[in-house]
């Protein structure tokens, strides 16, 4: 069995697919068990689970969660934003679709304030200031949740900057502005209260938001998830693109040693394609009583 559980689209987050083009892909590629993981983001599920019945895919739903967490031991106990995965909720839970649409609203109002911020910085090197007709047009092009990826790009439009990395380094990373907190607890008792389970994904990724904002010992990021989260979550994900072969086998291990489930996926944004080209094994889906 062909498994991803961690896919985003251009409906829901920051994927380049639309829920369309990547069940189409996924059918070709031959996944027979899925989830769409949106950042902070559930509207698009319905769609999601009929596009998957029509493909005979095998679904859940599925949604990434940008947490807020701290640990005293760790940079001085400063916050560091960890990303939770959480699967099989009920999608019309109340609790659950009001917190994401704060979220989702909020999101707005940070671009509004990063946009200001980067005026700040257009004005010293004598650029033309963003206005409210180029927040107009950021927001057109927007089809999921609103980030600092939809501005990185109209500034790539607009010949501001070359590419992402340029976008992020010179003016993203130095005026940004908080996400709406998120607590581990509350993140638990959303995605638990609506029914389903909270893996914390890519634990170890090295380029993402992960437990390596802590630490890259793989031993004292599982001391950490033992200490303050394991209460809880109900799941590791262990295979993910950016896990080596030994952090797998590490996470896997721990995982049954603390009686977790376990999952996997690419993250796959369609930037390259690589849904479905990290093997994962069938058992994986019979966690979830397929």
């Amino acid at each position: 069995m062909k498994v991803d559980l961690h896919i985003h689209s251009k409906n829901g987050s920051d994927g380049k697919w639309t829920l369309g083009e990547i069940f189409a892909e996924a059918s070709r590629r031959n996944i027979q068990f899925m989830s769409i993981t949106d950042h902070d983001a559930i509207h698009c599920q319905n769609e999601a689970i009929a596009l998957a019945d029509r493909y005979g895919i095998a679904y859940i739903p599925g949604v990434e969660l940008s947490v807020t967490f701290t640990h005293p031991a760790y940079r001085d106990g400063k916050s560091v934003e960890l990303h939770f995965l959480g699967y099989g909720y009920d999608i019309h839970n109340e609790p659950l679709t009001g917190k994401l649409y704060e979220l989702r609203n909020f999101r707005e109002k940070r671009a509004r304030k990063i946009l200001k911020n980067i005026n700040r910085e257009f004005q010293k090197e004598g650029r033309r200031s963003f206005s409210d007709h180029d927040m107009e047009e950021i927001q057109a092009s927007v089809d999921g949740s609103f980030g600092r990826p939809h501005i990185a790009n109209y500034m790539i439009k607009k010949g501001i900057v070359s590419d992402k990395r340029e976008a992020f380094s010179k003016y993203l990373v130095k005026n940004d502005v908080p996400k709406m907190p998120l607590g581990l607890e509350e993140a638990s008792e959303l995605i638990r209260g609506a029914g389903g389970k909270l893996i914390i994904a890519h634990p170890s990724d090295p380029n993402g938001s992960s437990l390596v904002s802590l630490t890259p010992s793989v031993p004292q990021q599982h001391a950490i998830i033992r200490e303050a989260m394991l209460e809880y979550i109900d799941g590791v994900e262990c295979w993910h693109s950016r896990h080596s072969g030994r952090t797998i086998e590490s996470y896997l291990a721990f995982a049954r040693k603390e009686g977790l489930i376990v999952t996997g996926g690419s993250d796959c944004h369609q930037n390259p394609v690589i849904m479905g080209d990290i093997k994962i094994p069938d058992y994986v889906a019979e966690q979830f009583d397929l």
